[in-house]
């Protein structure tokens, strides 16, 4: 069994991880380049928690390894996860002995050839630093918590908001959660794991609405109780066809009888709301939108464009979304209603555009490189109205006036989150009539700025209809797929510490 760790004055602790969600059902493929890699030092400047002079700075010898985060996308190629996990690998074995490791993953990694892939690299990290060292992961609430991945992780958390406004609450509260234990000199805490046969899309739990928003307000009572050190709740990554997606619960601390009774309470909650969860706007046909965005009065009215969204893994070139708006005979007659649609990659469209220069009439083609299942590439003749160089995700943006449409072409694939995303771009939301966006909920900048808000259900590979999807190696039965499915089992597995042995399979 686990002895008590001898405390000590300054510990030395390592950051490392990768960080991505994977779509399985998008034909794209992500490279090493994509994760924008931070390397020794530059990790730190990640977390502003961690700046020169910070408390938790100040608390112990933080030293980065190698820490790189991707946009969703489709599965990582097995040569950029080598790369990758090899260079993270060398970069901690050249690193003075560690007592502490804070592992900061997304946990929807699919790697192509292998399953579970953050539980494989955290296993092969601890080949590289010793079974002593206590480790710390934190993670995305769209993640995939594993048995194997709770087993080699000593602590471990997750975002308890959807959107992630405590993204950083939740790295930092990780960190401090690890400074902690091993200044106090600890026994490695007890893990309560429970597999919930549920797998639904983020935009069906969000917390800005029931039941989600009760259902995460139970983690902070959980984690008030004396003898837990954390609990999380992860709803699992909907749009990867792995054993390991499904939600799960882990509650941490030093009271067996403690993270038991919250792992069941918290697990029981979710599941006894499984039929409750619902989308977290209204839905319907992306021409069904589109209809009642017109005969609203609301401005800006937004409509996402779900099914590709490059924010939960979709390939972002899918033009179907597009084609069907240019296609509406209102927004042919430049004086139509005002429309934003973002966006579209298109390299060779936006090469075009540049030469051609802002107030050029240019015909371009555009999309479907990656993902044409659901449409062919898209051919436009519109007027230059931006161009746009230096974006960190899309290189160079170009906006196309197309009657009364303003279709933003990137070189590279970009999310639109935020206010200037479009204001940069000489376009103004808030006056636009629609503004239409591959998104799946709305980020916080977009949901204060929107009147009203529809959720279309259009094809891509993060499909909202998970079962058209066609998921063959989840664990089943798993609601809703199994909508009649009896109730499971939601006992406690409590999971041996991570410097013992694991038995068992991972249900």
């Amino acid at each position: 069994m686990s002895q008590p760790r001898t405390a000590v004055a300054l510990p030395v602790i390592a950051i490392a991880g990768l960080g991505i969600e994977s779509s399985t059902f998008s034909p794209a493929r992500t490279g090493a380049a994509a994760f924008h890699p931070s390397r020794g030092a530059e990790v730190l400047e990640r977390y502003p928690f961690l700046a020169p002079g910070a408390p938790l700075r100040t608390a112990a010898d933080w030293r980065g390894a190698l820490v790189g985060k991707s946009l969703p996308g489709g599965m990582v190629t097995a040569a950029a996860f080598a790369e990758l996990s090899g260079e993270l690998l060398d970069r901690l074995a050249a690193l003075p002995r560690l007592d502490g490791l804070w592992y900061d993953i997304h946990g929807a990694m699919t790697v192509e050839g292998i399953d579970d892939a953050e539980a494989l690299l955290l296993a092969r990290i601890r080949e590289t630093v010793g079974p002593d060292v206590i480790v710390s992961t934190s993670m995305d609430l769209h993640g995939n918590v594993s048995r194997e991945l709770a087993h080699r992780s000593d602590l471990i958390t997750c975002y308890r908001l959807a959107p992630h406004e405590d993204h950083m609450e939740t790295k930092e509260r990780a960190a401090r959660n690890l400074v902690d234990l091993l200044v106090s000199g600890a026994p490695r805490p007890l893990k309560a794991w429970i597999p919930v046969p549920v797998l639904l899309a983020g935009e069906q739990t969000s917390t800005r609405i029931e039941p989600a928003r009760s259902v995460y307000a139970a983690v902070h009572e959980v984690e008030a109780v004396d003898g837990v050190t954390d609990a999380a709740i992860w709803v699992g990554y909907a749009w990867a066809d792995e054993p390991r997606n499904r939600a799960a619960v882990v509650v941490t601390g030093s009271s067996r009888a403690a993270v038991t009774a919250g792992a069941e309470r918290l697990a029981g909650a979710f599941w006894d709301s499984r039929r409750a969860f619902a989308f977290v706007a209204p839905t319907g046909s992306l021409d069904g939108c589109l209809d009642d965005a017109l005969a609203s009065g609301a401005r800006p009215y937004f409509v996402s464009d779900t099914g590709d969204n490059p924010t939960a893994g979709g390939a972002g070139d899918v033009t179907w979304g597009l084609q069907r708006v240019l296609a509406r005979p209102e927004f042919q007659d430049p004086a139509g209603p005002t429309v934003i649609y973002a966006s579209v990659p298109g390299p060779e469209a936006v090469a075009t555009a540049v030469r051609a220069g802002v107030g050029a009439t240019v015909t371009v083609t555009a999309g479907a490189e990656v993902d044409d299942t659901h449409a062919g590439p898209l051919t436009m003749t519109g007027t230059v109205h931006a161009i746009k160089h230096g974006d960190r995700d899309a290189g160079t943006e170009v906006v196309l006036r197309i009657g009364s449409v303003y279709a933003i072409v990137t070189k590279l694939r970009k999310p639109y989150h935020h206010e200037h995303d479009f204001t940069d771009l000489s376009l103004d939301p808030r006056g636009a009539d629609l503004v239409i966006v591959k998104i799946g909920y709305l980020e916080p900048e977009l949901f204060d700025m929107a009147a009203d808000w529809k959720l279309a259900l259009t094809p891509g590979g993060v499909d909202q209809d998970l079962p058209r999807l066609g998921h063959r190696r989840i664990r089943r039965p798993m609601f809703p797929y199994d909508a009649a499915m009896p109730d499971p089992d939601l006992t406690a597995r409590l999971i041996a510490p991570s410097d013992e042995p694991l038995t068992g399979d991972d249900e």
